[in-house]
């Protein structure tokens, strides 16, 4: 990252040219002398002629002498009136970066349908700062955005079991007979930011996932219950609300996209409950995929210091706008923290707090990167697009006529330079909207008009209460693809793999992992989501679970809620 003034030095100066003069100026040494032939009636008119030529050479001279400093005076007087109006560019622009400059929030993308317009702040309320060069301080800053940022503290009801850990008891009983034990609540906490005066707040939705009672805490002290507006589970993203008599103050939300590696950012939150801390670093790079196995990742990572208790609070630029949501961390290193881009959000938050949830478009095809062995085999120059293996039946790829084997390339208009930029680009786009799909087949490109279809999203509760099924377990899973096989090293496509567990629940506390793949239920085997499901609701008080952890295989004993 470039600091300070003096490193506009950085860009190649032009070399100082008088226009015009370049080709009058001779090199010293090489100025000839003109030979004047005195007249030879009269001395008087040699001398005055004489005369006047030292008087020309002198003023040359001086002349010479001078241009060099005009022209200085003259570049600098230019670059003066030249650095207001480069500071008015846009974000991208050099002295926006260099000085941190406020500018106005990215356009939106026009959508159709009152729920995507946009109800954040998109003007700060904030004063901007612009710090000149290195920032020394970012306490007028933290001073400035901490009273839009929360802390969310969680609670939750559990079953309390003290006489004997479960996976026991379900097998050996109860040591002295007892049943279930008395109930219990849990605890959790997090980070959020006010996104409009008139309550609404964004958070992680791994924070108030499975909540009963949310209580949102201010900067002041002031403290008011809060209820979810809707969750977003792929993104991680959720919408909550609370109610107030007066006006809140509210951050805005800036432009993730012009956000650069090298980048000065701020993280507030609430890490192991310590309310409104505040870290600062850079963004230490963009595009991170592969954080947590979803299929739109696509994270900003920054060395920021974020710790648990920060999931969901703001990663804010110096212009104090909310360019990230703080997520996931790697626990192996405190400078590696990841957020959620802002700009992601932007496409969530409309829908969210019109329906409660995402609708995501459909394409319908399982897709996997290419090597150069395999672009060499497809007749390719490089190693961009996306390779279908497989076009599924009924879904929008094939009744258009895609087949495997082709290799998108452009999405509509936007080039996919990586494999796994498609799932997000398909998954923004309305479903019913048409859109055109350019593929390489057998060497040659084609351009396949395709109507976008919707995705089938898993329901974030039981449609059947009264049933057991894996949400009563508190267990997440997906069916094994193609890809998830080959994302885990999975030798073949059997069992339904475990992509969450909810805090306190049977799952927990029977110690299955995100990761685990179930093979088997009470001795059954389990081919698919549908499958267990049944196989779960046929439990009366407890399962025997097969998994796959890795290299191993495990029976796990697990208790119904």
């Amino acid at each position: 990252m470039i600091f300070g003034l003096g490193s506009i030095g950085a860009y190649p100066e032009e070399p100082i040219r008088p226009c015009g003069c370049q080709s009058r100026v001779q090199r010293p040494g090489r100025a000839r002398k003109k030979t004047v032939s005195p007249k030879r009636s009269g001395a008087r008119s040699s001398q005055g002629a004489t005369t006047k030529k030292r008087e020309l050479e002198n003023t040359l001279v001086n002349t010479r002498k001078i241009r060099p400093l005009a022209s200085l005076a003259l570049t600098l007087l230019v670059a003066g009136f030249s650095v207001p109006a480069l500071g008015d560019e846009s974000e991208s622009g050099f002295f926006s970066r260099l000085l941190g400059s406020s500018t106005q929030d990215a356009e939106e993308p026009a959508k159709a349908g009152p729920e995507a317009q946009p109800f954040w702040e998109t003007e700060s309320q904030i004063p901007a700062l612009i710090p000149v060069g290195a920032p020394t301080t970012f306490a007028d800053l933290a001073e400035r955005v901490s009273p839009a940022v929360v802390s969310i503290r969680t609670s939750h009801t559990v079953d309390q079991h003290p006489q004997m850990p479960r996976q026991f008891e379900d097998f050996f009983g109860s040591p002295f007979g007892r049943g279930q034990g008395p109930s219990k609540k849990r605890e959790g906490a997090g980070s959020g930011f006010v996104i409009s005066r008139d309550g609404y707040i964004v958070t992680n939705n791994h924070v108030v996932e499975g909540s009963e009672e949310i209580i949102v805490a201010f900067a002041d002290g002031t403290e008011l219950p809060a209820s979810v507006v809707g969750r977003d589970p792929k993104t991680d993203i959720a919408l909550i609300k609370v109610e107030n008599e007066g006006e809140l103050l509210a951050i805005a939300l800036g432009d993730s996209d012009a956000a650069r590696p090298g980048d000065w950012v701020v993280a507030i939150g609430n890490p192991f409950g310590l309310e409104h801390t505040v870290t600062a670093g850079i963004i230490s790079a963009k595009h991170r995929r592969d954080v947590v196995g979803g299929s739109y990742d696509d994270f900003i990572q920054t060395d920021a210091a974020i710790n648990p208790g920060n999931s969901g609070g703001p990663l804010i630029n110096l212009s104090g706008e909310v360019i990230g949501i703080n997520t996931a961390i790697n626990p192996r290193a405190n400078t590696i923290g990841f957020t959620v881009p802002i700009n992601m959000a932007k496409n969530v938050l409309p829908q969210l707090r019109a329906q409660g949830r995402v609708t995501r478009g459909w394409l319908g095809v399982v897709i996997q990167g290419l090597t150069p062995e395999l672009a060499e085999s497809f007749s390719l120059s490089n190693e961009e697009g996306a390779l279908v293996s497989k076009v599924m039946s009924g879904s929008p790829a094939e009744e258009a006529g895609l087949e495997h084997g082709d290799v998108i390339i452009n999405f509509n208009g936007t080039p996919i330079k990586e494999w796994r930029d498609l799932p997000r680009l398909v998954g923004e786009t309305s479903a019913n909207e048409s859109v055109i799909v350019v593929v390489v087949r057998d060497g040659d490109e084609k351009q396949i008009p395709i109507r976008i279809g919707t995705l089938d999203e898993p329901q974030l509760a039981s449609a059947d209460p009264g049933g057991a099924n894996s949400s009563n377990f508190g267990l997440k899973t997906n069916d094994i693809t193609p890809e998830i096989a080959a994302q885990l090293n999975l030798e073949n496509e059997d069992g339904v793999v475990v992509s969450g567990i909810l805090a306190g629940t049977p799952a927990d506390e029977a110690g299955l992992r995100r990761g685990d793949v179930i093979l088997e239920v009470d001795r059954h085997a389990v081919e698919n989501q549908r499958e267990l499901d049944q196989l779960l609701g046929k439990s009366q008080t407890s399962v025997l679970v097969l998994i796959r952890r890795g290299d191993s295989t495990l029976y796990i004993p697990m208790k119904r809620s």
